[in-house]
């Protein structure tokens, strides 16, 4: 089953497999405070964040449990986020989510939101879960609010929130 979205692409986005070439490009999201405040665990050095979180993206990758893609600004060609759909075991329950986070120059474009729906629609058109997840912080609204633009709806609120959205179709 692939879960990657290597080769789609949005109106303004194209998906691609994240490279170890992409760490350089990547490393403002961790050197940022904004981007990790809700993100529990981290190390507080950003260059050793960044490379905890390309092991797990490479983890991902090699044991198929889906993963980020990289978000690339067709109008310039630069890395601008990470977005894909990533296997997950909630309360003991195997779910798929939709994972994202977007560099901090380019926030409030709607380039999350973009990225997310792509996710949903071939998830739903490769027939890879009937329902999708995103796990987000409870007090991280502006993620939350990517979520709810993509048609999901709150089912659990903890220390984090689980958005869902059931496939109707």
């Amino acid at each position: 089953m692939n879960l990657l979205l290597a080769g789609e692409e949005t109106e303004r986005l194209l998906f691609r497999k994240v490279s170890p070439s992409d760490f350089n490009d990547w490393l403002p999201f961790h050197q940022d405070p904004r981007s990790s405040q809700f993100w529990e665990g981290l190390p507080k050095d950003p260059e050793t964040a960044c490379q905890q979180q390309f092991a797990r993206i490479f983890e991902r990758y090699e044991k198929n449990w889906g993963g980020m893609n990289a978000l690339i600004l067709k109008t310039s060609g630069n890395l601008i986020g990470l977005c894909g759909l990533l296997v997950q075991t909630v309360d003991g329950i195997g779910e798929l989510e939709i994972g994202y986070s977007i560099l901090p120059h380019y926030w409030q474009k709607g380039f999350a939101t973009e990225a997310a729906k792509k996710c949903k629609v071939f998830a739903f058109e490769n027939g890879l879960a009937r329902s999708l997840i995103s796990i987000i912080q409870v007090d991280n609204l502006p993620s939350q609010k990517v979520a709810l633009n993509n048609g999901m709806f709150l089912i659990r609120r903890r220390p984090i929130a689980i958005i869902q959205y059931i496939f109707s179709g």
